[in-house]
């Protein structure tokens, strides 16, 4: 059975709405799903999962820092062993701005994860059609 890890983290709640949903998704297939705030992920859990979902809001136009504390504190083990693992991001902005996803994404080249689909970004509280879109991902995601 697939097992999909969901990692997140949220200040208003919208990207905590968002995982969620895709965690929603991932149950619907009838995979495993790991669920975790990023400050609890560890580089086990990482290498643990057949595919990974990377949420976070829009800080200044940059990830939240404790996401990219994630990535430091998993880089050393992790290194040449996730290669081309799926990922996916997902998060919340103010303004819709994709620039934190984007941030993610490098890190993510930089693991040698594979973007298995393209991210989701809600503007503000997630509306019906991106709750839609998150458990259609996390659907998807239990299929990888």
């Amino acid at each position: 059975m697939p097992k999909v890890l969901i990692i997140y983290h949220s200040q208003t709640g919208n990207t905590e709405i968002m995982a969620k949903a895709i965690s929603e998704g991932v149950k619907f297939a009838e995979a495993t799903v790991i669920l975790k705030k990023t400050a609890d992920a560890t580089v086990d859990d990482l290498l643990d999962c057949d595919s990974v979902a990377f949420g976070t809001p829009n800080n200044f136009g940059y990830m939240a820092g404790i996401v990219k504390d994630f990535f430091d504190r998993t880089w050393p083990a992790a290194q040449d062993k996730v290669a081309n693992k799926p990922y996916v991001a997902f998060g919340s902005s103010g303004s819709g701005e994709k620039s934190a996803l984007d941030s993610i994404d490098r890190f993510c080249n930089y693991f040698k994860l594979r973007k298995a689909s393209e991210n989701i970004m809600a503007t503000g509280k997630p509306s019906e059609a991106i709750l839609r879109q998150c458990e259609e991902l996390g659907r998807k995601f239990a299929l990888l």
